[in-house]
């Protein structure tokens, strides 16, 4: 029993440990949460420099242009590899809630997740790098 009377759960602790303990479903919550802020912020970003074309076309070509380097474009492929999980974890994270066997197969449904994840990032990975790799090893 603890303190306040209820009753204590064996594999968890208080204080300075977690319930968890880093488990995979855990980590997938965490990811969940990380890529939503991120692609939030994206679309917050995106509509920002959007309007910026009413406001000045000069100004939103010239925002447009720094856009244009190899830095940014892999922060692209890291968007669509955030909302590719975020879309995929979402469906797991609703079939877990709302199909009776969900819990039993949340962690087969994870790691599908992240199967499918890894063989649609890898071809997304190249197309999406190849103008830039060209680029910076002199192609054209």
């Amino acid at each position: 029993m603890t303190s306040a009377g209820a009753p204590e759960r064996s594999g968890t602790t208080r204080g300075g440990g977690t319930l968890y303990r880093g488990d995979l479903g855990m980590w997938s919550w965490v990811a969940h949460r990380i890529t939503g802020v991120l692609t939030f912020f994206f679309l917050f970003t995106h509509v920002l420099d959007t309007a910026l074309v009413r406001v000045s076309p000069n100004a939103y070509d010239a925002v447009i242009e720094t856009y244009k380097n190899p830095v940014v474009n892999l922060f692209e492929v890291g968007l669509v590899g955030a909302v590719l999980y975020h879309a995929l974890n979402g469906i797991r994270v609703m079939l877990v809630d709302f199909w009776e066997k969900g819990a039993k197969y949340q962690r087969v449904m994870l790691w599908t997740v992240l199967a499918v994840w890894v063989v649609v990032m890898i071809p997304g990975f190249y197309f999406m790098m190849e103008r830039t790799i060209s680029e910076l090893v002199g192609g054209h």
